[in-house]
């Protein structure tokens, strides 16, 4: 633990009450200035500290910061953000940080967060709109034992991480559209971007990237976005902080991600099913042959679309751009 961890967490201990300098430096072997350095450093970063001769220092209110600080006090986790969490006030994009880190070999449950992103990313390289302090920026590495034709199972198990986090913390009616966005009353509320690295033995890492919106206003989001987007700000007027949030999407992931590894993937499956907003509709999508419009019936074993096409046959389709035909549409 760091000096400052040190201090944090005395304070803490003592909501409220008054934290000798004194007592502090003696506990810490470090010098009474050294204490208030790192002090003026927390107030920096938006800690609310009083400071009174005689008395020490008293901690008012925590910020709602992404960082090892806030989310590591309280998290459940037993592997992910416990060995190693980094946090940036700004980054390219989390994803690209954490690939980075996973083919330096950064162990499994590394998680990269950030309060903003220059190039934050969605899928087919779109961009994912990040303003500073607004949303949930994160990425995890996971190095899974597996075969590499069930890698379509770890994106899922992701968005019903996801999905089951915010109807449970928040109590958002939150739905799956595969395979990777989540969306309340059909508005797009978070995305999930999965890359991976594999060869012929196996799957060398996986990085699963989320991003949430969470305090934008309407007004907030760029003109042109693919679908209409929202946030938990816009949906759920009683708000839980994003860290609250963060550590219990970590917490969840890790025990969905534990059950695909020892073999019990249906239960994600059976969830990821019930929350589908796209099972029973009439689909649109791109398909290896060319365009597929049909009945999307199911999701197999490994977390594929089944579709099945006006033509009669079935089509599994791995990946790819679902659009949800609406009844009386007239591109039918």
């Amino acid at each position: 633990m760091t000096t400052r961890q040190a201090i944090l967490d005395a304070l803490k201990g003592n909501p409220g009450t008054w934290v000798s300098g004194a007592a502090l430096s003696e506990r810490l072997k470090v010098s009474r200035t050294a204490v208030w350095k790192h002090i003026k450093h927390l107030v920096a970063d938006g800690y609310e500290i009083e400071s009174a001769p005689k008395k020490g220092y008293r901690l008012g209110g925590a910020p709602d910061l992404l960082s090892p600080d806030e989310v590591g006090d309280g998290l459940a986790t037993e592997i992910l953000g416990r060995q190693d969490f980094l946090y940036f006030r700004e980054i390219g994009s989390t994803n690209d940080h954490a690939k980075h880190l996973a083919q330096q070999g950064a162990p499994e449950g590394t998680v990269v967060a950030a309060e903003k992103q220059t190039a934050g990313r969605g899928r087919r390289g779109r961009t994912w709109f990040s303003p500073a302090g607004k949303g949930i920026y994160v990425s995890i590495i996971l190095r899974p034992a597996m075969p590499l034709q069930q890698l379509a199972r770890i994106p899922l198990v992701a968005a019903v991480a996801l999905a089951e986090t915010l109807r449970g913390v928040l109590n958002l009616d939150a739905r799956i559209k595969w395979p990777n966005d989540i969306l309340v009353h059909n508005r797009k509320i978070a995305g999930i971007l999965s890359e991976a690295v594999a060869d012929m033995d196996g799957i060398n890492y996986v990085v699963v990237g989320f991003g949430l919106n969470y305090y934008n206003d309407p007004g907030d989001f760029p003109v042109g976005l693919r679908m209409p987007a929202t946030s938990v700000q816009a949906e759920q007027p009683q708000l839980v902080s994003r860290v609250r949030l963060l550590q219990s999407l970590l917490y969840n992931m890790e025990q969905f991600y534990q059950q695909l590894l020892e073999g019990d993937f249906d239960i994600a499956l059976t969830k990821a099913k019930s929350l589908s907003m796209v099972l029973g509709q009439e689909v649109r999508l791109e398909g290896s042959q060319g365009p597929i419009t049909g009945n999307a019936i199911d999701l197999s074993e490994d977390g594929y679309l089944v579709v099945v096409a006006r033509d009669g046959s079935v089509q599994t389709v791995m990946s790819g751009e679902i659009e949800v035909v609406e009844p009386g549409s007239s591109n039918r």
